[in-house]
């Protein structure tokens, strides 16, 4: 059997609980930016997920993601009723812009004390 070279892992530091702050706190401002800071937040979730080995900074990474690309999919999805009406299309992405930032907050509050995001 293997040894495991745990000297090789490197710990975590604050800076890397800092840019988990950031891409928190970009992701749940991004709908007030007309989802500028989102593109900019997910860019970054690639790049530090890549790199990442601590269980929970990667599934927080993969949250963000998900609720990112199933909010896109949502507001695609839900388009067509701005043809029927104007009312029921901004109601749907109403509901879609609550549930993103729903997911952004609750995510965001579990990182703060340590948690996996589910």
């Amino acid at each position: 059997m293997s040894e495991t070279d745990f000297a090789a892992f490197e710990g975590k530091r604050p800076e890397d609980r800092t840019v988990m702050h950031v891409l928190y706190g970009m992701h749940t401002f991004a709908p007030f930016t007309y989802w500028v800071l989102a593109l900019i937040a997910v860019v970054v979730n690639y790049v530090r997920r890549a790199d990442e080995m601590d269980a929970i900074y990667a599934s927080h990474h993969n949250y963000m993601l998900a609720t990112f690309w199933w909010s896109v999919l949502w507001l695609v999805v839900t388009s067509p009723l701005y043809l029927l009406f104007f009312i029921p299309g901004m109601v749907a992405h109403a509901i879609v812009g609550l549930w993103y930032l729903y997911r952004c907050i609750r995510g965001w509050l579990r990182f703060t004390d340590n948690r996996p995001p589910r």
